[in-house]
Order: C-alpha cells, then structure tokens, then sequence
C-alpha cells in the first residue's frame, strides 16, 4: 500500500508543477489558446482548442491540436517524460519558443470539408425509369397503338440479332395513360380481369377449331402442301429411321410365322427383337417430328432434347421387351426343353433378314460417317458422343441385329445337327444378353447428353481465347459451356471489362471540343451532377453494345454456339 501513496504523491507534485507552469506563462487569445477552464476543488483542468497556437504547443507537450489529452501519470514512463519535458523548459526553452513566437505569424489549421452528394432513397421497389415496349404496354395497360402516339419515344439498343434499335416508352408515362383513359386503378384491374377470361375463352374455341379442321382434313383429304417436318423423313437422320422402321416391320412379321412353324426359342427371340426394334424406332420418329417445334414461352430453348428423350425411352424399351423376353423364353427352354421342327423355314427367313438388316445398317453407317466428317470428328467419337441420338440407335440396333442373327443362324444349326434343343435355348440367352449391352449403351450416353455435358476442351479453350484476346477485356470467369443437344452449344462467362477502353470508345464516337466546353461549363455540384449521370448513361450503353458485339463474333466464328450468356463482373 505504501508504494502506491507514494506514486500517487509523485503524481500529485507532478500536476501541480504543470499548474504552476501553466500560470506563469504568458496567456493569449482565448481563441488562439485555451478553449475554457474549469476548477475543481483546488487545480484547474484546461481544455485545448483545435486551433491551439504553436507557443502553448512548445510549452505544455502533452496536449495535441487534435483537441485529445494524453495520460498523465498512468505509467511511470509517462511520469518521467513529463518531468524531463518540465526541466528543459526552466533551463531556457521558454525564451527560444519566445523568439520563434515573435518570428513565425501564428497560422490557423484550415480544415477542407468534403463535397458529397446526398444520398437518394429509392425504396424497395423504383419503377420511375424503367423502359417498357409498345407490346407490353398495350397487354398488361390495356391501351390502344393510338394512345402510345402521344407519348415519349425513345430509342434503344435492340436485343435481337435482326434490328439495330428499336422502340420503347417510359413506364411512368404508360402508367399515367393508362390511368388518364381507366379513370382508376379499379377500372384498370377489372380491365385486364375481363381481358383474361376472354383470352382463356379464346384458347378453347381454338382448340375446338384446330380439332374440327383436323376431322374435316381426315374426311376430304388434306391438300396443303407438305410441311417442313415431314420433309425430315427424307433426308438425314429421318430418312434412316424411316426405313429401319419399314425393314424392321418385316422381319418381325416373317420372324413369327417361322417361330409359329417351328416353336424355336430363338426364333422368338428374333422376332421379339424386330418387333422392340420397330417400336423403338417409331419412338424415334416421334422424337424427330417433336425436336422440330419452334420455342415457345414455355421452352424458349426449343425441343432438340427430345430426340435424346425418344432415345432413352428406345433404350429402356430394348432392355425391357427385347433383353427381357429373350431371356425369359431362354430360361423357360432350359428349363422345360421341347423338339424343334423342321428350321428349313426359319433358316430362309433368317438369311432374309440378315440381308435387310445388314442393308439398315449401311444405310446408318453412311449417314454417321457423313454427319462425322462434316462435324471435324472420327466415326467412333461421334457414336459415342450421341452426337445424333436417332441414328446412333439405328446403327446399334442394327448391328445387334446381325450379330444376333449369326448367333440364332449358329444355335439352331448346333440344335439340328445334334438334336439337343439346350442349344437353341442358349442362343436365345445370347441374343438377350446382347440386346441388353446395347440398350445400357444407349441409356448410358443419352442420360449424359440429357444431363447438359460440357463441350471438348479444345473448343472451349479456342472461345476462351477469342474473348480474351478482345481489347475491351481485361479476364473472365467461371467460365461454362454446355452441349444443349444436336450441336448445340449454351456458353457463359463472367467477364471483367477494362472500364478505360470502353470508356474510349465512348470518347472516340463524341466531339472533344464540344465536351470540354461542357466541362468548362460545370460551376455547381448540381451541373457536375447533371453532367455525369448524361455521360454515364451513354458509357453503360456503349458497355452493352461491346458485350452484343462480343456475343456476335462468339457466334459467327462458331456456328454450333447458340446461346451466348456474358456476365459483367
């Protein structure tokens, strides 16, 4: 306890020395020096100004201009420093901060404030400024083309690729119009509720319509001219198809009248095969007719899927009615063996059908090898790749045709010539055992394609370099290309723009001179702000125009990108 009396008695002398000081010092201008004093009991505590002049700040070291005290006798450091400071001023400091007081004028601290803008509140939802086509403003306003006459038009960068600008309103003025024509927001609401209904009564009658001309076209015969799908069926992937599903149809017929003679279980076999293949292959038809369908609002990415669809749906139908029923009537033979006629028949019919089938099958290797060459890849890339999903499944079901017409052909030969009919039945496990490799193919590399896969790394390095070597710019992103189906490429990238190149071609299209006469004009914060928002607004419009230029030369240099996503960093 003793040590801390006397501490405290240092620091008491220690403060009442700095008083004494203090009073024998000469006092100036309150409003150069001390700001206010105020007692207590018996010392003085004396506040510093901010303006504190440089003789008290030679004199008293332990205030600071920035109006801030620092400790006094908290640390016996801060206690010795004070003393030593104390000493010099008795040993002359007093007199040398005179003569610097009497040489150098006094000079108050300047303090700039900074200029800021007051912030706007917009609140959650600020609709002001927001631009709206004559379309919407027409359907969601309920307005006429002749109430859009006496409004603003203004002119803006179009979205699409065939026109250069187009024509847009302020949102505000078709609000206010809508309200000066309604009367009320009521009127307006009733409005649009009377317009849906009809529109929902429309949709009906057109369904009712289009099914009407359907049945008068089935009863007088249609005379229009043929459509665009159906011209798919005579030429590339359709046409393939189209005579698989002739050939396949007759061999499933003529297959069944020679198991129906002889009762071979791979003969059924057969048969079932052709028929899942026939089936399978309208499946495919379908899918061809409906990936040919314009967008809509509901699929603004159109329908190509749907050929990869149908081919999994083929894949899954080959598993099941092929695959499985050949091996269910593999085991039964096993199981319950049973003679088999004269196969002089079945091997007629087989031999036909190895011809048709071996016919299908160039038929899909010439259009594969075709639609490969064209595409820049070999033939088995391309296969495997399920680059086009309806002949890839032509061509496996095909060859797995022929092959498991060799293996029915060889099994029944071994059942004839040693009368032991497990033989047949093994073949029919064979064919079965076949089908269902192919049908895990074709589910395996339709899932994928289904699933969005990225395109081959080369590609994607070649569009990587393409936007990077652009001035405007300076890196990109996360970068994502999917393969949307039928060479079709989605590509998206964050981008990092350089702000002074586009900023320079905003320049290089503009009069230097007229726009340093604007600059020169500038006197307020409210012209300054006038002047920046005008300019701003045409520089973000030039960034839009150098992404749309970007997303153009994306496209014309690679025919398969589609869709173009650039996102501004």
């Amino acid at each position: 306890m003793m040590p801390a009396l006397a501490a405290q008695r240092r620091g008491c002398r220690g403060l009442y020395r700095l008083y004494l000081r203090c009073q024998a010092a000469p006092r100036p201008r309150a409003c150069h020096g001390w700001k206010a004093s105020m007692k207590s009991r018996s010392l003085s505590y004396i506040l510093p100004c901010n303006r504190l002049p440089m003789q008290l700040m030679s004199q008293v070291r332990v205030y600071t201009s920035n109006g801030q005290k620092k400790d006094l006798g908290s640390e016996d450091t801060n206690r010795s420093a004070h003393e030593e400071t104390l000493n010099k001023a008795e040993t002359g400091q007093d007199t040398t901060n005179a003569g610097q007081k009497q040489s150098s004028p006094k000079q108050p601290i300047q303090v700039k404030v900074k200029a800021v803008l007051k912030k706007r509140e917009y609140g959650p939802k600020y609709t002001q400024n927001n631009f709206i086509t004559g379309v919407r403003a027409i359907n969601e306003f309920c307005l006429k083309s002749s109430d859009l006459d006496q409004l603003r038009k203004i002119k803006r960068r179009s979205p699409h690729d065939d026109t250069e600008t187009f024509t847009v309103y302020l949102r505000s003025d078709v609000e206010a119009k809508s309200l000066e024509v309604w009367g009320s927001p009521e009127a307006l609401a009733r409005e649009r509720k009377r317009r849906k209904e009809a529109e929902i009564k429309y949709r009906e009658n057109l369904f009712r319509n289009q099914r009407l001309l359907w049945e008068y076209r089935e009863f007088f015969g249609n005379t229009k001219p043929r459509s665009s799908t159906a011209t798919m069926f005579f030429k590339g992937p359709g046409k393939v198809v189209m005579v698989a599903i002739c050939i396949n149809g007759l061999n499933f017929f003529f297959k069944l009248l020679a198991w129906v003679y002889t009762g071979s279980a791979s003969m059924f076999s057969e048969a079932i095969h052709s028929l899942a293949d026939t089936c399978n292959q309208a499946l495919l038809a379908l899918g061809i007719s409906q990936s040919a369908r314009t967008p809509d609002p509901s699929h603004p990415y159109g329908f190509t899927n749907m050929r990869y669809i149908a081919s999994l749906i083929s894949g899954v139908g080959i598993f099941m009615m092929g695959a499985g029923l050949s091996w269910y009537h593999g085991i039964i033979g096993l199981l319950h063996p049973h003679p088999v006629e004269s196969l002089l028949w079945a091997y007629c019919i087989l031999a036909g059908s190895l011809v048709s089938e071996g016919a299908t099958l160039l038929v899909a290797i010439n259009e594969i090898r075709r639609s490969a060459r064209a595409k820049g890849l070999s033939f088995y890339q391309y296969v495997v790749q399920s680059r086009d999903p309806s002949t890839n499944v032509v061509l496996l079901e095909d060859a797995a045709a022929v092959l498991s017409v060799a293996v029915a052909a060889t099994c029944m030969g071994l059942t004839s010539l040693t009368g032991n009919p497990y033989y047949d039945s093994v073949g029919s496990l064979g064919v079965g055992t076949l089908l269902g490799t192919v049908s895990a193919f074709l589910i395996y590399t339709n899932t994928e394609a289904l699933l969005g896969r990225s395109i081959e790394p080369e590609q994607l390095q070649r569009l990587t370099e393409l936007l990077e070597s652009d001035p405007v710019v300076r890196a990109i992103h996360d970068v994502k290309a999917t393969d949307m189906g039928m060479s079709k490429v989605r590509f998206k990238a964050e981008v990092d723009f350089d702000g002074r190149v586009v900023t320079r071609s905003y320049l290089e299209k503009q009069d230097i001179e007229q726009l340093l006469q604007e600059i020169q004009q500038v006197k307020t914060l409210e012209e300054l702000e006038a002047f920046m928002l005008k300019h701003g607004d045409n520089i973000i419009d030039t960034l839009g125009a150098e992404v749309d230029r970007l997303e153009k030369d994306l496209k014309q240099r690679n025919p398969d990108v589609r869709h173009v996503d650039l996102e501004i960093l």
